[in-house]
């Protein structure tokens, strides 16, 4: 927040004191049954004065002050049959050096450089509430009154003190809370975000490595091609090598492309290894947002049983999110989807039930070679179908299974995704 912006939030906040405190005021009682009253006026100033960051508090406290006799007197011409101008003032002014030596100790004792540390805040503003009760209260009996202040008046001061002075420091620890909260739900939204992108990244970086070693195939075999090409004194073998070059060409180009993603990967301040528990609810927060997005009204229930070490962030979401998008994508207009994680031995499993349409029985068999899609967009071009069959490819190369079996009530899809623990958690646990 730049100088301009302080300057208007503090000027914002000091008209809302000058407003709200003396209106605030007159919620009060009397302790000593005199015009002396406890009010819920200075708590509200001491909470405020707290935000104020360019304006001094002792500034504050004068116009509030001021803001308070003029109210007060006002309120007594409303109320009283006969008001006398100058009796009402001089029974309400001793209230103006209240606030003005509230904040003149504010100032001096820069309470707003305590902010984290509550307790000297709270032993400030008990000490700062006592000495300007006093000095308000030593006005009112010397000067109205012609009396003096009592021990008993005092010890009342003391409690009256602790109570306002933790009042108000209790709304603090409560905003504070709230702040603290609301960062930490932000920072959420972010890793997931975060975690999204990554493990997008992630399923590209298979992909790559995938095709780093189809090239470093097709170089061998061009090259075995060229030699037997070049034993047979066959022209073409020029021809044969020059390819083989090409496609090694191709294999270090995706190289250095697999290098970046390995190290975007890792350089990423995100943590690689997530409990079960909030992967799972993960899942669900992103595809609640994702269905949002499509328009669609479906509803997502969980099940987890037992007890889940932290899994591979990244490996979890390439699989699992992408079987439950899909079924979110399979739904139509409105529907179920539930999700299941468990354990069984050495295995943890995965299951993701939709209640959308369904893969006819013909094609069950297909949904997991490359190419197959049964998704078609708005203008009618089929999807590329990678998805089922890179994690098909995926879970294999992890050592599990993933099947498709109906669903129990004979509409949707139930995908079971089995994998070794051990391929999820890190090494050595």
């Amino acid at each position: 927040m730049n100088w301009n912006q302080l300057w208007k939030k503090d000027i914002s906040l000091l008209i809302i004191l000058m407003v709200v405190v003396p209106i605030a005021g007159e919620l009060n009682f009397h302790p000593f049954n005199d015009t002396f009253r406890v009010s819920f006026g200075t708590p509200l100033f001491f909470f405020l004065l707290l935000f104020l960051r360019r304006i001094p508090a002792a500034a504050a406290g004068i116009l509030v002050g001021i803001c308070v006799v003029l109210f007060r007197v006002c309120l007594d011409w409303v109320m009283q049959g006969s008001f006398h101008m100058t009796e009402s003032f001089y029974l309400r002014y001793p209230v103006f050096f209240y606030y003005f030596i509230y904040g003149s100790l504010f100032s001096l004792c820069r309470v707003n450089k305590f902010h984290q540390k509550p307790i000297v805040i709270g032993c400030l503003g008990i000490t700062i509430e006592i000495i300007a009760s006093m000095s308000e209260l030593a006005i009112y009996h010397m000067v109205v009154l012609g009396t003096t202040i009592t021990v008993s008046e005092l010890n009342k001061l003391i409690i009256i003190a602790i109570f306002r002075s933790f009042f108000a420091l209790g709304f603090l620890n409560m905003m504070n809370l709230y702040e603290t909260k609301l960062k930490e739900s932000q920072v959420r939204k972010e890793n997931e975000k975060m975690f999204m992108h990554l493990s997008n990244l992630y399923v590209e970086s298979v992909h790559l490595k995938k095709t780093l070693q189809n090239a470093e195939l097709i170089t061998q075999e061009a090259y075995q091609l060229y030699r037997n090409l070049q034993a047979n004194d066959d022209s073409s073998s020029k021809t044969a090598l020059k390819i083989a070059g090409e496609v090694h060409e191709i294999k270090k180009d995706n190289q250095r492309i697999f290098a970046g993603l390995s190290k975007l990967l890792l350089d990423k301040n995100v943590a690689e290894y997530v409990e079960g528990h909030e992967l799972t609810e993960m899942i669900v927060r992103i595809n609640e947002k994702y269905a949002a997005m499509l328009g669609k009204d479906i509803r997502f229930s969980k099940h987890i049983e037992g007890e889940h070490a932290a899994y591979h962030v990244y490996t979890v979401l390439s699989i699992f999110n992408n079987l439950v998008a899909n079924a979110v994508e399979a739904i139509e207009d409105r529907g179920l989807i539930h999700i299941k994680l468990y354990k069984r031995e050495q295995h943890v499993i995965f299951e993701v039930i939709d209640d959308g349409p369904g893969i006819t029985q013909k094609y069950k068999k297909l949904v997991f070679k490359p190419g197959f899609t049964s998704k078609y967009d708005q203008t009618g071009t089929p999807s590329t179908g990678i998805g089922l069959s890179y994690i098909d490819e995926m879970v294999t190369e992890l050592g599990g299974e993933v099947r498709l079996e109906d669903n129990e009530n004979g509409n949707g899809c139930k995908f079971i995704v089995c994998l070794p623990e051990c391929s999820l958690k890190r090494e050595g646990e």
